[in-house]
C-alpha cells in the first residue's frame, strides 16, 4: 500500500478564536452591505411572509356653532387645520388600524351564517359559485398605472360550489395575491380646511336611508375617526321643522362633521335656493378662513380629498375664479349653456363669491329667474353662470376630473376604466346610474386613496377594477384598455357621439358576446383584524353576460370575496 497522504496544514481554523472573531466582522460587513441596498422589494419574499326665502335664508341664525362646529364620537377634540398642517400627514401606516407590518392569519374557511346573509340578501340561489382569495397591497414609491399587471392568477382552482343548507370542512389558502400600490396619502389626514361646502336638499332625501347621504359625507368631510378634517359644511333643508333642524345637526355632528343646518325656504324657487348658497357661505363667519367656497349636490362625492386639495393649490385662490366642468353630454350643453354643472362640484373663490353675495338681489329676479328656464324649468346653474358672467368678465376654468356622470345605464365603463376621478354624481339611481362610492373608498384606508378603482390585471384574464368589480374575459384582454367600454349612453337623444368630446371615443361594449363577466361590488365589511373583505356578485340571469345566441355564460350566481390584507411598506 502506498504513504498515506499528509493531512494539510491548516492556518485559518474556526477553532483558532481570531479566525473567528474575523469571520464574524465579515459576515456582519456583508449584512450591512444587503440592508444599505435600494432595491425594490421583493413581492415573492412579502408571499412568503403573509403566508400563515332666500334673503331669509342668508341672514338666518343656522343650528349649530357657526364658528366651530367640531365634535367627536370618541369624546375626544378634532384637530384644528394648524394642528393638521403642523403634524403633516403620514402616509407610513393605516391610519384606522395599527396593523401593518404584521403577519395577519388567513382564513379559508366556510363561514355558513355569512353565506346565508348574502344568499338571501342579493338573491342568490341556493346553490353558487364562491371563492375567497387575500390580497396583500405592497405600498412603493411608484407612480399609479391605469394598470397593473400581476404575474399571478386570482384563481387557482375551480370555483367551489357551496349550498347554504350544507357544512364545509375549511381549506388551506393559497398564497395571496400581491398588488404593487403607490404611497398615496389615507384619506384620514385629508386636510379641507380651505374649504366650504353648501348643500340644498329635501329634509326627505336626507332621512331617506336610499338617498342620505351622511355615510359619503362622513369619508370626505371627517377623519373616519369621529373628527371633523376642516372641511365647514352649510346645509339648507327644505321641509324640516326646527326640531327636525336640531335633529339633523346632532346626528351630523356626532359623525364628527362641521356643519351648521338652515332651513331652505318653501316658497322659492329650487333654482334661486341654490344661489342663495353662495351669499349664505360667504355671510358665514367661518369663511374668513377659507379659500374655496363649493356648491354642490346631495349626491356629489370626493373619493380623493388629497388629490382635490392638491389640485386646487394650483389656482390663485385670491383672484375671482369659477371652476367646475361640464356634462359630458353635448346635449346637455346645447340645452342648459355652456357653464360649471352643479352636480360634479363648482368652486368659488371668495373674491367670487363676493361679487355674487354683492349682486345676489339683482341676480335672483323674477326676470333671470324666467331667463334661467331652459325648457326644462329654471336652473340653478344657469342663474349662477347668469350672474358671474353678467357681473364680471371671470369665465369658467374647467376641470376635467370632476365629473358630472350624466350616464344612463351600466356605468361599468366608467368604474372601470382605471382612471382617478376627483368628483363622482348621480350615484343613486333614479333615471341615473347606480353605483356605491362609499362603499368602494373604504379600500383607501388600507393602501392609499390611488388605489381605489385602480385595475390589475392578473395571468388568468381577470381584471380587478379595485371596489367596484372582477371581471373575467375568456377570450382573452387583446383590447384597448386605455377608451372606456361604452357600456353606458346618453339620453334622450344618443347620436353615439354625444360623449366623445369628454371620454374620447369609447370601445364597442362586450354585452351579451361571451367575451366578459363581471362580478360586482355589493359592500365591503372591515374585519376584527382590520382586514377589509370586498363582496362582488354575478347573477346568472344578469343581461349582460349573455352568448351572442341569448344563452348565459354560467349557469350559477357567483359570489367573490376578496380580502385585503393591512398594507405593507415597500420602497423602489
Amino acid at each position: 500500500m502506498g504513504a498515506p497522504l499528509p493531512a494539510p496544514h491548516r492556518c485559518f481554523t474556526m477553532r483558532n478564536p481570531f479566525a473567528r472573531a474575523l469571520v464574524l466582522a465579515l459576515g456582519l460587513f456583508v449584512l450591512g452591505l444587503c440592508l444599505l441596498r435600494s432595491d425594490p422589494m421583493d413581492v415573492r419574499t412579502i408571499v412568503v411572509k403573509t403566508a400563515t326665502t332666500a334673503k331669509d335664508a342668508i341672514s338666518q341664525q343656522p343650528i349649530g356653532n357657526s364658528v366651530n362646529s367640531h365634535h367627536s364620537i370618541l369624546g375626544i377634540a378634532a384637530p384644528t387645520p394648524t394642528e393638521k398642517e403642523q403634524n403633516g400627514p403620514t402616509t407610513t401606516h393605516n391610519p384606522l388600524q395599527s396593523f401593518s407590518n404584521q403577519t395577519h392569519k388567513m382564513k379559508c374557511d366556510y363561514d355558513m351564517d355569512r353565506l346565508k346573509r348574502w344568499q338571501e340578501e342579493y338573491r342568490l340561489q341556493d346553490e353558487f359559485e364562491f371563492t375567497k382569495r387575500y390580497i396583500q397591497p405592497v405600498r412603493q414609491n411608484i407612480r399609479r398605472s391605469s394598470m397593473t399587471r400581476i404575474h399571478q392568477k386570482l384563481l387557482l382552482n375551480e370555483l367551489k360550489v357551496v349550498d347554504v343548507k350544507k357544512q364545509y370542512q375549511p381549506e388551506k389558502c393559497p398564497e395571496p395575491l400581491v398588488v404593487p400600490v403607490t404611497q398615496s396619502p389615507f384619506p384620514s389626514m385629508a386636510n379641507a380646511s380651505d374649504f366650504m361646502f353648501g348643500v340644498s336638499t329635501t329634509y326627505q332625501r336626507f332621512t331617506d336611508p336610499k338617498t342620505s347621504p351622511i355615510d359619503e359625507w362622513t369619508y370626505w368631510l371627517t377623519d373616519g375617526k369621529g373628527n371633523s378634517n376642516g372641511g365647514k359644511l352649510i346645509l339648507m333643508l327644505l321641509g324640516a321643522t326646527m326640531v327636525q333642524l336640531e335633529a339633523a345637526y346632532d346626528k351630523l355632528a356626532a359623525y364628527g362633521i362641521d356643519v351648521d343646518v338652515y332651513q331652505s325656504d318653501p316658497t322659492t324657487v329650487m333654482a334661486v335656493r341654490y344661489l342663495t348658497l353662495v351669499p349664505t357661505m360667504y355671510h358665514h363667519p367661518a369663511r374668513i378662513n377659507k379659500k374655496w367656497l363649493v356648491t354642490c349636490d346631495d349626491d356629489t362625492y370626493f373619493p380623493s380629498f388629497h388629490a382635490l386639495a392638491e389640485r386646487f393649490e394650483q389656482y390663485d385662490y385670491e383672484r375671482p375664479m369659477y371652476i367646475g366642468t361640464l356634462s359630458e353630454d353635448v346635449n346637455n350643453i346645447e340645452r342648459h349653456g355652456s357653464q360649471a354643472f352643479g352636480g360634479a362640484g363648482v368652486f368659488l373663490s371668495v373674491p367670487m363669491a363676493e361679487t355674487i353675495a354683492n349682486k345676489f338681489d339683482t341676480c335672483a329676479t323674477d326676470q333671470k329667474i324666467k331667463e334661467a328656464d331652459s325648457g326644462w324649468g329654471p336652473q340653478g346653474d344657469i342663474m349662477l353662470r347668469k350672474c358671474i358672467y353678467e357681473n364680471s368678465e371671470v369665465k369658467l376654468t374647467t376641470l376635467n376630473d370632476l365629473w358630472q356622470l350624466d350616464l344612463y345605464g351600466d356605468p361599468s365603463g366608467f368604474y372601470e376604466s382605471g382612471i382617478k376621478p376627483l368628483s363622482l354624481h348621480h350615484y343613486r339611481g333614479g333615471g341615473w346610474h347606480i353605483a356605491h362610492p362609499w362603499q368602494y373608498t373604504k379600500v383607501a384606508h388600507i393602501c392609499g386613496e390611488d388605489c381605489t378603482l385602480q385595475r390589475f390585471h392578473t395571468d388568468d384574464d381577470f381584471i380587478i377594477s379595485n371596489s367596484f368589480s372582477v371581471a373575467y374575459y375568456p377570450k382573452g384582454t387583446n383590447l384597448d384598455f386605455h377608451q372606456f367600454e361604452r357600456t353606458f349612453g346618453a339620453a334622450p337623444d344618443d347620436k353615439g357621439w354625444n360623449l366623445d368630446y369628454k371620454m374620447g371615443p369609447q370601445r364597442p361594449s362586450l354585452h351579451r358576446t361571451g367575451r366578459k363577466m363581471s362580478w360586482d361590488l355589493q359592500t365591503a365589511i372591515w374585519n376584527a383584524d382590520g382586514s377589509l373583505s370586498q363582496v362582488y356578485v354575478r347573477k346568472h340571469d344578469d343581461w349582460r353576460w349573455k352568448m351572442p345566441d341569448g344563452s348565459p355564460m354560467s349557469d350559477r350566481d357567483g359570489v367573490m370575496e376578496l380580502i385585503w390584507l393591512p398594507a405593507i411598506e415597500g420602497s423602489k
